[in-house]
């Protein structure tokens, strides 16, 4: 796909918990085509200390009203920044990155949508396109507490939403791997973004049950183009750049302890 460098103008930041911000963008000439799973960089402008680009998962796509969503954790000076915009601010963004998630091949498919923390991001506009193609997705998100759980409300618009919290708040306590439904329920496809150590167990259920499952992976995206090395990983086809080849790779194609 096409890639393009482009200033966007801040709709909204709405803030969603005391780390995590909401940025509604827009661009005066529309937005480029995007699949969900891919991924920008964004140029965080007036940070001393932030000299590279942020990599950001793409939350959702509001097509009608021609709106990019950017789920953003405020957890560095970077990032932070990007918490302080406001209405009317622009942001630079070079979009659209990676290669997304797999498609379902029938509506009728059962897919499992699997996200811990943050990485609930790009499983949002995910699931909407799911449901816009007749299906109806699966979504188990997890995480410390109830506070923490991110746009549930939205997830309920798009699909059943089933939820896991360490602390027992919301849900059932435990991880996302101890949800009942995963042992009372079959799933044809499963797709996760989060904790390396949850996707690992989620990739561990899967394989264990047969089931083809894609993960998103979240190592360090410096460049966005495959051209600085920062974020190669080691799969069974050997080295490649995740930014490239990836965010989203099926676990057949990971080396990991499965």
């Amino acid at each position: 796909m096409k890639k393009y460098c482009i200033d966007l103008k801040v709709n909204s930041v709405e803030r969603l918990s005391e780390k995590h911000v909401l940025l509604r963008l827009s661009s005066p000439d529309g937005l480029p085509e995007m699949l969900p799973g891919q991924f920008v960089e964004v140029r965080v402008d007036d940070s001393p200390s932030t000299f590279l680009r942020r990599p950001i998962s793409i939350n959702n796509v509001d097509e009608e009203a021609g709106e990019l969503w950017l789920l953003v954790a405020t957890i560095g000076d970077g990032t932070r920044r990007l918490g302080r915009l406001c209405a009317g601010d622009t942001l630079n963004c070079l979009l659209p990155l990676g290669n997304g998630f797999t498609m379902p091949s029938s509506p009728s498919d059962k897919v499992l949508l699997v996200g811990g923390g943050v990485g609930v991001a790009p499983l949002l506009y995910f699931g909407r396109k799911i449901r816009e193609m007749g299906g109806e997705p699966t979504f188990l998100l997890g995480a410390r507490t109830g506070s923490e759980l991110l746009e549930l409300e939205m997830f309920r618009a798009v699909g059943r939403v089933l939820v896991t919290t360490e602390d027992g708040s919301l849900g059932e306590q435990g991880f996302v791997t101890n949800h009942s439904a995963l042992q009372s329920e079959h799933f044809d496809f499963i797709s996760t973004c989060g904790p390396k150590p949850m996707m690992v167990s989620v990739a561990r259920y899967a394989k264990s049950h047969g089931i083809e499952c894609e993960v998103s992976l979240e190592n360090l995206m410096a460049c966005g183009l495959g051209a600085c090395l920062c974020c190669v990983e080691n799969t069974v086809e050997g080295n490649v750049c995740v930014c490239k080849e990836g965010p989203v790779l099926n676990i057949r194609k990971l080396k990991w302890q499965l």
